[in-house]
């Protein structure tokens, strides 16, 4: 069973944790109870463990919606505060870190507090609790012979995943995970796999360069792919020209037709205050819209010039680069269930023939380009140291410059390549986006490395053995010990519980079994070279060992620790982050602490890397590796949220919320904050501005979660906010 239920030790209440999902989060009591399992069959929609105990109350630690429906399912309310007469009931509070579903027989109350939700029953009695990890698979894989052609059929059954065509697919808990593909001589489709008639036509030449850029269409409009001269999507005697600018258009054509969606859907079961149907200057019938098939409604959507909706459009998340090649033919899945817009570059500009752009992060920083790059002269991480819904009810509601002696490494040559010479590092170009994956040859700069392997990793259901998070810090280097303290920032959370562990000076044979062990996060701060990782007495190169790799997700914070990290990956774990140049001692350090406190506020690794890199300039000397969207825990919230707070008069504040996806929170999921003066929801991505908040809300705010927050500025964090 993915999910264990114990009864809580020195409170009254419940452990629930997800080991597929390392989610883990408390259930309260008014008396001691002894969960005993239930039939799965006691709640309305499904779960993957049901108990039942003896209570007059639940309570969970976050502030959170309460979904009452009758026992037919009929929704009859939701809120956070308000009171329900005698009967038969299924409730469902969100968020919560699984699916969390009450049923009972009684009247019952709704109360919130500023850090719980709390439902009261009017008479104790038996509570049926059941719980379902947000844990999506593919229903299965699709054998194709990878020609264009071929490979069409497949991405045309992307769609099968797709739960529902109504606008409601816009929830992140009604699209499903795409089915797989994979090369073979003949096509083949497991019988689960089924297509979705949605009328819906995506016709583009039969070239990998015209077919990758529209999976996440056909993921999204359940839409069938085919072969044609002319770019285009068609349904119900509407034609949309995909030129000029294919790969633009097709960009635009998922944003506008998403956001319509989040739009529209607010006509079906969850008729919420959504901020930006309360904003746009569309003026359409929504409600029609959301009674129209999936290809009448897209046709009324793109009739809509792009100029007039793109003003109201958040920044999109993820723009991922995949190498029109046959051999990335495996991630289209993973691609297009991220909603990622697709770009599918025939060629791409190296990084020596860029005219020198990003190329002091290639090569160890002599002094010159120490002098370009801000990094101070001296030692560096390399070389040895010189001293030492159905689901509607898944709507996912959320809340929400160094000195010159303190640089790390130490006999590097002045002209050593920062990774092995023979690396074929690649520009890729800007993006609009918050985040950038590669998929294909190369080491690209400033985008995550993105590799088949670690997407596979993230569906496996493996179970674990602790119910705890475990963090390993490995710190090989005495002159480096300011960066071990970063042990103080893991484990900083309520609710959570982490294993924290600090080692030093391992020798090989103490690496070798480090990294082997059951660890969800090692942090390693040391040197890193052409010879591999340095440990007490000499290297362990990863690249040459055959190693057993246990840890899931890292952090090499060492000079050039792109190949080691990249071994990493290969060797079992899912993601991390490594550096592509010598780093200097100080920066280095403080970038670890960042991720460090990231990290254990349930940041994925793209997001974590993507706020680094807004406070320290040498961040771009840093990338994600394998799958960018690992996390080591949930944050409070569920999703991923940094704020920008600007003083704009005598205790008035201006406060700018980034919703990012996160985990299982991914687009389309709602949020809100907890403010007085904004009771709003949003679509994610969105980014919501609320001015004129009072000095209180603001400390209230700050008290809810342990968030980045970027002040005049410069980041700082909520619980250093007086």
């Amino acid at each position: 069973m993915s999910i264990d239920i114990e009864p809580l030790r020195e409170t009254d209440g419940i452990t629930v944790t997800d080991h597929i999902e390392n989610a883990q989060f408390e259930v309260y009591t008014d008396r001691p109870v002894d969960p005993r399992p239930r039939p799965e069959s006691d709640h309305y929609f499904p779960v993957d463990a049901s108990v039942a105990v003896e209570t007059g109350s639940i309570e969970i630690p976050r502030v959170a919606v309460v979904e009452t429906r009758a026992g037919d399912g009929t929704l009859l309310t939701h809120g956070d505060r308000y009171a329900m007469p005698d009967g038969t009931y299924h409730v469902g509070i969100n968020p919560a870190p699984t699916k969390l579903y009450v049923a009972f027989e009684s009247g019952f109350s709704v109360s919130t507090t500023d850090r719980t939700t709390r439902i009261d029953l009017d008479a104790p009695g038996t509570v049926a609790l059941g719980f379902r990890s947000l844990h999506q698979t593919p229903a299965g894989i699709i054998t194709t012979p990878t020609d264009p052609e071929s490979l069409m059929d497949a991405v045309s059954l992307l769609g099968s995943a797709l739960q529902t065509t109504s606008p409601e697919r816009s929830f992140p808990t009604l699209r499903g995970h795409p089915p797989l593909v994979e090369p073979g001589e003949e096509f083949c489709v497991p019988e689960r796999v089924e297509p979705v008639d949605s009328g819906v036509k995506i016709v583009v030449p039969p070239e990998y360069r015209y077919l990758y850029p529209v999976v996440s269409l056909a993921y999204y409009f359940a839409a069938e792919v085919v072969p044609g001269d002319e770019p285009r999507i068609t349904g119900d005697g509407w034609t949309f020209p995909l030129e000029p600018g294919f790969e633009a258009r097709t960009a635009e054509v998922l944003r506008q037709s998403f956001h319509m969606d989040c739009l529209a859907r607010t006509e079906g079961f969850y008729p919420v205050d959504l901020h930006e149907r309360e904003t746009t200057d569309l003026d359409l019938d929504w409600e029609r819209l959301y009674g129209l098939p999936l290809a009448e409604r897209l046709g009324e959507y793109l009739d809509i010039p792009f100029e007039a909706v793109e003003p109201e459009l958040p920044q999109w998340t993820l723009t991922t680069d995949v190498r029109p090649d046959p051999e990335n033919v495996e991630m289209l899945p993973f691609v297009a269930g991220e909603l990622s817009i697709v770009r599918s570059p025939e060629t791409v500009t190296p990084a020596d023939e860029d005219g020198g752009v990003g190329m002091g992060f290639l090569r160890a920083l002599d002094d010159e380009a120490r002098a370009t790059t801000g990094v101070p002269k001296g030692p560096n991480r390399s070389g040895p140291p010189v001293g030492a819904a159905d689901e509607f009810d898944e709507t996912e509601f959320v809340r929400g410059g160094a000195s010159a002696e303190t640089v790390r490494g130490a006999d590097a040559a002045a002209d050593r390549d920062a990774v092995a010479a023979d690396a074929d590092f690649v520009r890729p170009e800007p993006v609009d986006t918050v985040e950038h994956a590669w998929v294909g040859d190369g080491v690209p700069l400033d985008a995550n490395k993105a590799t088949l392997d670690a997407y596979h990793r993230r569906l496996e259901a493996g179970q674990v053995e602790q119910s705890r998070i475990s963090v390993l810090v490995v710190c090989n280097d005495e002159q480096m010990r300011e960066e071990g303290e970063v042990a103080g920032l893991y484990g900083l959370r309520d609710m959570v519980q982490f294993d924290i562990e600090v080692r030093h000076d391992l020798d090989r044979e103490e690496m070798r079994d480090a990294l082997a062990s059951d660890v969800d996060f090692l942090h390693y701060i040391g040197h890193v070279d052409d010879r591999g990782m340095q440990c007490a007495e000499e290297y362990l190169d990863l690249t040459d060992e055959d190693l057993e790799i246990g840890v899931s997700a890292f952090l090499l914070n060492a000079c050039q620790s792109y190949r080691q990290g990249e071994a990493l990956i290969h060797r079992g774990s899912r993601g991390g982050i490594v550096t592509l140049s010598d780093v200097a001692n100080s920066p280095a350090t403080k970038l670890g602490r960042i991720i460090a406190r990231l990290m254990n506020s349930g940041f994925n690794l793209r997001t974590a890397l993507h706020v680094a890199k807004r406070e320290l300039i040498t961040g771009n000397q840093y990338i994600v590796v394998g799958d960018g969207g690992a996390t080591i825990c949930q944050s409070r919230s569920g999703l991923a949220l940094v704020y920008e707070l600007n003083n704009i008069g005598e205790k008035r504040y201006e406060i700018s919320a980034n919703f990012y996806p996160n985990g299982h929170y991914k687009e389309g999921s709602l949020a809100t904050l907890n403010l007085d003066s904004d009771d709003s929801s949003y679509y994610i991505p969105t980014k919501a501005v609320c001015t004129g908040v009072t000095e209180k809300e603001v400390s209230n705010l700050m008290d809810l979660e342990l968030l980045p927050v970027f002040y005049k500025g410069e980041l700082g964090w909520s619980g250093d906010f007086d």
